[in-house]
């Protein structure tokens, strides 16, 4: 039985991982979070009826800080490290950018040093996002490997921490990948991201901002992605594919992860009220104009995992049903309240 440390595993997208491993391995799933605000303490691992479940460890740590031998000790033999805990939230980043970029950049550093100590690591996963490449121009989708080109602090401290994790491999021989992956959502997401925000804008009537270009004609566009899609990615990656980061080939080792389509942020809120049964109170807004950093579009290219044989479970239609039926259930309620 493997034992597979997670950080961040208390988060929105992490907890997601527990439930999809469990279900899918026999592993022992070794959980680190600092249990900031966007954790929420343990709700999700509570809600996911985890909390007495003998293969999950529960560790509360903040790895900006370096692993005490007492952690380590409890941590025991680990065979695979998956770095999901980071700050992620745009706006955050762009109003606190050094406390902001030392979080991630820090814990990502941290945990690397505690890595080149383990006996038998198979694999340290770094999961990063699409933002990293910046803004793609129409018709440009971002592959493995392509030239970064981060356009706000939260971006920048993944790319930062995308090149430590590289130069770790290279110097330490460290067995390291790295996955992008795009706008993950699902469900007991935080209320201050864009899946929830569009629920409780829609069943209050409340007017709803759409990120748009400078002439407010065009939306912004993502590929939206569920969370245990991505989940099955990654696992598919660790169990499937024998390859990690070369310091010769930069596209070796990396793995985009990515959703089925390409939707505007308008197409994306409407069917989000069309599966609530209401209308969608909009209007357009050039957030970039206002506060740069806030990128139109941003793309990648999902051609490598479909090669190697893997493609998203579900349709975004489909997630977009389950998420909103879900949430929409009176026990579930509580996942929107922004208190």
């Amino acid at each position: 039985m493997k034992r597979i440390l997670l950080t961040g595993g208390n988060g929105f997208i992490g907890h997601h991982f527990v439930e999809h491993f469990l279900k899918n391995t026999d592993w022992q799933i070794v959980v680190v979070d600092k249990l900031s605000y966007a954790s929420m303490g343990n709700d999700r691992l509570r809600d996911i009826k985890v909390m007495d479940e003998k293969r999950v460890e529960r560790y509360t740590f903040d790895l900006t800080k370096e692993l005490t031998q007492g952690i380590k000790k409890e941590l025991g033999e680990i065979n695979i490290i998956l770095h999901l805990a980071a700050e992620t939230h745009v706006d955050n980043s762009i109003t606190s950018p050094v406390e902001f970029m030392r979080n991630n950049l820090d814990s990502t550093m941290f945990l690397l040093e505690y890595a080149r100590g383990l006996n038998n690591l198979e694999k340290f996963l770094y999961f990063s996002t699409d933002e990293v490449y910046g803004t793609a121009p129409q018709g440009t989708d971002y592959k493995e490997g392509d030239r970064h080109n981060p356009g706000n602090p939260y971006s920048a401290s993944k790319s930062g921490s995308e090149s430590i994790v590289r130069a770790y491999a290279n110097t330490y021989r460290l067995p390291c990948v790295i996955s992008n992956t795009m706008n993950v959502i699902g469900e007991r997401q935080h209320p201050e991201k864009y899946l929830p925000l569009v629920i409780n804008k829609t069943l209050n009537g409340e007017v709803l901002s759409i990120h748009s270009n400078k002439e407010k004609t065009q939306a912004g566009t993502r590929f939206y992605i569920h969370a245990r899609n991505v989940a099955d990615g990654i696992l598919y990656i660790l169990e499937n594919i024998d390859e990690t980061l070369d310091n010769i080939d930069a596209s070796m080792g990396v793995f985009n992860i990515v959703g089925e389509k390409e939707l505007d942020n308008l197409q994306f809120a409407q069917m989000i009220a069309f599966n609530i049964g209401k209308h969608l109170e909009y209007e357009m807004v050039d957030f970039h104009g206002a506060r740069p950093g806030h990128d139109l579009r941003y793309a990648l290219d999902g051609n490598k995992m479909k090669e190697h044989g893997w493609e998203p479970l579900q349709s975004i239609e489909e997630t977009i049903y389950n998420i909103v039926d879900w949430t929409l259930k009176k026990e579930n309620s509580k996942w929107l309240d922004k208190s």
